[in-house]
């Protein structure tokens, strides 16, 4: 048995500790709501822990994570261990490993993958960091990876930035993958030739070359909300898919798919588009097109 600190015990956090409960390890969790907290404090979390301690973070990226991995610094000691497994830029990751460095503190960076389905299924980790730090934490990482050979559910990506640039492109990917299914969705629903969508796309989930975890979560929203009535098309974006078009303008990688999902959400949060208005205003002007005019609620309105 090993022994956890785990800051953060939000969707991903909270069934993070009780996954690795489960392995027969100790976790000593602190959230801000005291009501899944284990602990009162970042204090009272270090308290709690016998030393050499190993502390994994589970905070939003960015400056949360940053201040987070600040505070530790100052409560740790020497020989202690931080795991950053949020969704933060990889370029941070020198940042923190570099102060926690000068205080003798380890750093290891963690992209994980599983969402809300991780706690039972397990989660897919790429680590970053000194090869002796992820000895030290492996019985964790075993704990939460899937069943199975380790290989098919951990990586040890390469040197500190590593983990959390595999998950940024994963995650750009996972946008790619997305769009796809969405845009041969939609097609489908268009055709009068295809009657029965939902039997369609679930008879894809096995033995095609199209089948996938992401295509049967789309049968099961189907399942559960018919034509998606619900739901408006609205999509927000983690910021892991901007993250990994820029790193491809970067290193001169074409990314046609990836980044033109990424567009796409962008797109979905337009009510009326000012640029397709410029398409069609330009299309009225060179070649007399048809245009619709604007309505009261600046919807479609009259044709002319």
């Amino acid at each position: 048995m090993v022994q956890l600190g785990l800051v953060g015990l939000g969707k991903m956090g909270f069934n993070m500790r009780e996954r690795v409960r489960a392995a027969g390890h100790e976790v000593v969790g602190y959230d801000r709501n005291p009501d899944i907290s284990d602990s009162s404090s970042l204090t009272d979390l270090v308290d709690k822990l016998q030393a050499p301690r190993v502390v994994w973070v589970m905070v939003p990226s960015g400056e949360p994570t940053r201040q987070t991995v600040a505070e530790l610094g100052e409560l740790l000691a020497e020989g202690d261990v931080v795991i950053d497994g949020g969704n933060s830029r990889y370029t941070d990751d020198k940042v923190n490993a570099e102060l926690l460095a000068g205080k003798g503190i380890g750093y290891l960076d963690c992209g994980v993958s599983g969402g809300v389905w991780g706690k039972e299924n397990g989660y897919g980790l790429m680590v970053g960091g000194d090869a002796e730090l992820v000895e030290r934490a492996q019985p964790i990482f075993d704990a939460l990876r899937p069943e199975g050979p380790r290989e098919e559910g951990f990586a040890h990506a390469g040197k500190v930035g590593a983990g959390h640039f595999a998950k940024m492109v994963h995650n750009g990917i996972e946008y790619g993958l997305m769009q796809a299914y969405a845009e041969g969705y939609e097609l489908l629903v268009a055709a009068d030739e295809v009657t029965d969508v939902p039997a369609v796309l679930k008879a894809w989930t096995r033995g095609t070359v199209v089948r996938s975890w992401l295509l049967d979560l789309l049968v099961k929203a189907l399942d559960e909300d018919p034509g998606l009535a619900q739901l408006t098309g609205y999509v927000e974006d983690s910021g892991e898919g901007r993250w990994t078009v820029e790193e491809a303008i970067n290193h001169s990688v074409p990314l046609p798919v990836i980044s033109a999902a990424l567009f796409a959400r962008f797109a979905s949060r337009q009510d009326d588009s000012p640029a397709m208005k410029a398409v069609s205003a330009l299309r009225n002007q060179f070649g007399g097109h048809a245009v619709h005019k604007a309505g009261p609620t600046s919807g479609s309105g009259d044709v002319s």
